[in-house]
Protein backbone atom coordinates (compact mmCIF):
# COMPACT_ATOMS: atom_id res chain seq x y z
CA UNK A 1 0.00 0.00 0.00
CA UNK A 2 1.16 3.57 -0.55
CA UNK A 3 3.14 4.86 2.38
CA UNK A 4 4.24 1.43 3.56
CA UNK A 5 8.00 0.84 3.92
CA UNK A 6 7.95 -2.31 1.79
CA UNK A 7 6.53 -0.39 -1.17
CA UNK A 8 9.37 2.13 -0.96
CA UNK A 9 11.89 -0.72 -0.85
CA UNK A 10 10.22 -2.37 -3.84
CA UNK A 11 10.43 0.92 -5.75
CA UNK A 12 14.11 1.27 -4.82
CA UNK A 13 14.91 -2.31 -5.80
CA UNK A 14 12.88 -2.60 -9.00
CA UNK A 15 12.16 0.92 -10.23
CA UNK A 16 9.25 3.29 -10.75
CA UNK A 17 7.76 1.18 -13.54
CA UNK A 18 6.42 -1.20 -10.89
CA UNK A 19 4.44 1.56 -9.18
CA UNK A 20 1.14 2.76 -10.68
CA UNK A 21 0.27 6.44 -11.04
CA UNK A 22 -1.96 6.21 -7.95
CA UNK A 23 1.04 5.04 -5.90
CA UNK A 24 -0.02 1.39 -5.59
CA UNK A 25 2.02 -1.61 -6.60
CA UNK A 26 1.68 -2.76 -10.20
CA UNK A 27 1.24 -6.40 -9.26
CA UNK A 28 0.87 -7.65 -12.83
CA UNK A 29 4.16 -6.09 -13.94
CA UNK A 30 5.99 -7.32 -10.83
CA UNK A 31 4.50 -10.82 -11.21
CA UNK A 32 5.72 -10.91 -14.82
CA UNK A 33 9.25 -10.00 -13.67
CA UNK A 34 9.60 -12.25 -10.66
CA UNK A 35 8.36 -15.36 -12.41
CA UNK A 36 10.84 -14.87 -15.23
CA UNK A 37 13.86 -13.84 -13.11
CA UNK A 38 14.90 -15.91 -10.08
CA UNK A 39 17.15 -13.14 -8.73
CA UNK A 40 14.31 -10.62 -8.86
CA UNK A 41 12.03 -13.09 -7.05
CA UNK A 42 14.65 -13.65 -4.34
CA UNK A 43 15.10 -9.89 -3.95
CA UNK A 44 11.33 -9.38 -3.58
CA UNK A 45 11.06 -12.23 -1.08
CA UNK A 46 13.86 -10.67 0.98
CA UNK A 47 11.80 -7.48 1.18
CA UNK A 48 8.37 -8.91 1.93
CA UNK A 49 8.80 -12.28 3.65
CA UNK A 50 10.23 -10.99 6.95
CA UNK A 51 7.40 -8.46 7.20
CA UNK A 52 4.79 -11.08 6.36
CA UNK A 53 6.24 -13.44 8.98
CA UNK A 54 6.26 -10.78 11.70
CA UNK A 55 2.70 -9.68 10.93
CA UNK A 56 1.47 -13.26 10.79
CA UNK A 57 2.90 -14.06 14.21
CA UNK A 58 1.51 -10.80 15.63
CA UNK A 59 -2.00 -11.48 14.35
CA UNK A 60 -1.97 -15.14 15.42
CA UNK A 61 -0.76 -14.20 18.90
CA UNK A 62 -3.56 -11.68 19.29
CA UNK A 63 -6.28 -13.87 17.77
CA UNK A 64 -8.96 -15.53 19.83
CA UNK A 65 -10.77 -18.79 19.27
CA UNK A 66 -10.09 -22.48 19.64
CA UNK A 67 -7.53 -22.39 16.79
CA UNK A 68 -6.28 -20.13 14.02
CA UNK A 69 -5.66 -20.87 10.39
CA UNK A 70 -2.62 -19.20 8.89
CA UNK A 71 -2.43 -19.25 5.11
CA UNK A 72 1.18 -19.51 3.95
CA UNK A 73 1.51 -20.38 0.25
CA UNK A 74 5.27 -20.98 0.56
CA UNK A 75 5.25 -22.76 3.92
CA UNK A 76 7.64 -25.55 2.94
CA UNK A 77 10.55 -23.09 2.93
CA UNK A 78 9.22 -20.61 5.51
CA UNK A 79 10.40 -20.25 9.11
CA UNK A 80 6.68 -20.00 9.97
CA UNK A 81 6.59 -23.78 9.63
CA UNK A 82 8.14 -23.93 13.12
CA UNK A 83 5.40 -21.65 14.51
CA UNK A 84 2.43 -23.89 13.66
CA UNK A 85 1.13 -27.00 15.40
CA UNK A 86 -0.42 -28.67 12.37
CA UNK A 87 -0.16 -28.22 8.63
CA UNK A 88 -3.16 -28.47 6.33
CA UNK A 89 -2.46 -28.74 2.64
CA UNK A 90 -5.28 -27.85 0.28
CA UNK A 91 -4.44 -30.04 -2.69
CA UNK A 92 -5.53 -30.42 -6.28
CA UNK A 93 -3.94 -31.76 -9.44
CA UNK A 94 -1.64 -29.57 -11.55
CA UNK A 95 -4.14 -29.14 -14.40
CA UNK A 96 -6.64 -27.70 -11.93
CA UNK A 97 -3.98 -25.39 -10.47
CA UNK A 98 -3.08 -24.09 -13.93
CA UNK A 99 -6.71 -23.57 -14.89
CA UNK A 100 -7.33 -21.63 -11.67
CA UNK A 101 -4.22 -19.50 -12.15
CA UNK A 102 -5.33 -18.65 -15.68
CA UNK A 103 -8.79 -17.71 -14.42
CA UNK A 104 -7.42 -15.65 -11.55
CA UNK A 105 -4.57 -13.52 -12.77
CA UNK A 106 -2.10 -15.16 -15.12
CA UNK A 107 -1.73 -14.12 -18.71
CA UNK A 108 -0.58 -17.45 -20.18
CA UNK A 109 -0.25 -21.15 -19.48
CA UNK A 110 3.53 -20.73 -19.72
CA UNK A 111 3.48 -18.12 -16.95
CA UNK A 112 1.19 -20.34 -14.85
CA UNK A 113 3.71 -23.17 -15.23
CA UNK A 114 6.57 -20.83 -14.23
CA UNK A 115 4.61 -19.83 -11.12
CA UNK A 116 4.07 -23.47 -10.16
CA UNK A 117 7.72 -24.32 -10.91
CA UNK A 118 8.85 -21.57 -8.52
CA UNK A 119 6.91 -23.12 -5.62
CA UNK A 120 7.39 -26.31 -3.67
CA UNK A 121 6.22 -29.34 -5.59
CA UNK A 122 2.96 -31.05 -4.81
CA UNK A 123 4.95 -33.94 -3.35
CA UNK A 124 6.92 -31.59 -1.06
CA UNK A 125 3.72 -29.95 0.18
CA UNK A 126 2.01 -33.27 0.83
CA UNK A 127 5.12 -34.57 2.65
CA UNK A 128 4.79 -31.88 5.37
CA UNK A 129 1.01 -32.18 5.70
CA UNK A 130 -0.69 -33.36 8.85
CA UNK A 131 -4.05 -33.01 7.11
CA UNK A 132 -5.08 -32.75 3.45
CA UNK A 133 -8.18 -31.23 1.89
CA UNK A 134 -8.73 -32.33 -1.68
CA UNK A 135 -9.95 -29.30 -3.60
CA UNK A 136 -10.51 -30.58 -7.11
CA UNK A 137 -14.04 -31.87 -6.61
CA UNK A 138 -17.29 -30.02 -6.15
CA UNK A 139 -17.90 -27.38 -3.51
CA UNK A 140 -20.01 -29.70 -1.35
CA UNK A 141 -17.21 -32.27 -1.15
CA UNK A 142 -14.69 -29.62 -0.17
CA UNK A 143 -17.08 -28.14 2.41
CA UNK A 144 -17.62 -31.58 3.96
CA UNK A 145 -13.85 -32.08 4.29
CA UNK A 146 -13.48 -28.65 5.90
CA UNK A 147 -16.32 -29.38 8.36
CA UNK A 148 -14.78 -32.72 9.35
CA UNK A 149 -11.37 -31.10 9.83
CA UNK A 150 -12.94 -28.33 11.91
CA UNK A 151 -14.60 -30.90 14.16
CA UNK A 152 -11.28 -32.71 14.51
CA UNK A 153 -9.46 -29.51 15.43
CA UNK A 154 -12.10 -28.65 18.01
CA UNK A 155 -11.68 -32.12 19.50
CA UNK A 156 -7.92 -31.55 19.76
CA UNK A 157 -8.61 -28.47 21.90
CA UNK A 158 -10.83 -30.28 24.43
CA UNK A 159 -9.20 -31.66 27.56
CA UNK A 160 -9.15 -35.45 27.68
CA UNK A 161 -12.44 -36.86 29.02
CA UNK A 162 -14.35 -33.57 28.53
CA UNK A 163 -16.91 -34.47 25.89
Amino acid sequence: MPGQPALSEIRDAFGDEFIREDGTLNRAALRQLIFSDDTARSNLEAIVHPRIGQETVRQATEADGPYQLIVVPLLTESPLKQFVDRIVVVDCDEDTQIRRLLNRDTESAAQARRILASQASREERLAIADDVIRNDGDLESTAAQVAALHDGYLALQRPKGAE
